[in-house]
């Protein structure tokens, strides 16, 4: 949230871990995103990159390849369409959503995994694709993570707070980065499935994100191992 130059330096340096996110990019934020990339690399920070938007436009793409070109970054959580705008040629998008190609469902699952795994070997980090079954990979393993609910999709941000969430982890857990994302990411799709269950007749999506939230300010490790829904490949 630290976007003025001014004060990037101080509050980066205070901080374990960030996530750069894309979301709002312009020609302020992307000095200071890349300021506070590099000072958190001097630092040995965990940094996240959420490529928001990539595909969609030619700017946000050609900064999530430069920020991957200039920046040693720990984790990369997007949805399939994004990754492959990042490492792709010729991939487009419609928006900040995955195109209906790119879904993960269970009969491309498996090819999903081998391409985050070839994908991560090639940047060097964690790769977190989300979407209706969710894959987490570095280059020898990869995390196939089932929890969620479809109605996530409707909740602007629910990927951005898994970012957040991710850098928190991985930044607790730095000799286990992998499970760490996929812990993340898990814990997530359970607030997801715990707040839809909450949710009563006149509850929109609203709603939907105040449970999502209360949801993962209840979790703890129990409840989490408890109801992860994950299989390793």
């Amino acid at each position: 949230m630290a976007d003025d130059l001014r004060e990037v330096t101080d509050i980066t340096s205070i901080c374990s871990g960030l996530t750069i996110n894309i979301g709002t990019i312009n020609e302020k934020t992307e000095k200071s995103m890349f300021l506070a990339g590099k000072i958190s690399n001097e630092l040995g920070h965990i940094i996240v990159l959420d490529p928001v938007g990539a595909g969609a436009s030619e700017l946000r793409t050609d900064i999530s390849k430069k920020i991957l070109e200039e920046i040693h970054v720990d984790a990369i959580r997007g949805n399939l369409s994004e990754v492959m705008a990042i490492f792709s040629e010729d991939q487009k998008t419609n928006g900040v959503d995955a195109n209906d190609a790119d879904a993960i469902n269970e009969s491309t699952v498996r090819n999903t995994a081998d391409l985050a795994k070839n994908f991560s070997k090639r940047f060097g980090g964690i790769l977190a694709i989300t979407g209706e079954i969710d894959v987490v990979a570095d280059k020898n393993q990869c995390y196939v993570i089932r929890n969620g609910r479809q109605e996530m999709s409707k909740v602007t941000g629910t990927g951005c707070m898994l970012s957040g969430i991710m850098a928190a982890f991985l930044a607790a857990n730095t000799e286990n980065k992998i499970t760490a994302a996929a812990a993340a990411t898990c814990m997530i799709g359970i607030a997801g499935e715990i707040g839809v269950s909450r949710m009563k007749n006149l509850d929109g999506n609203s709603a939907l994100r105040s449970y999502i939230i209360d949801a993962l300010y209840n979790m703890d490790g129990k409840s989490l191992d408890k109801v992860a829904k994950y299989e390793i490949l």
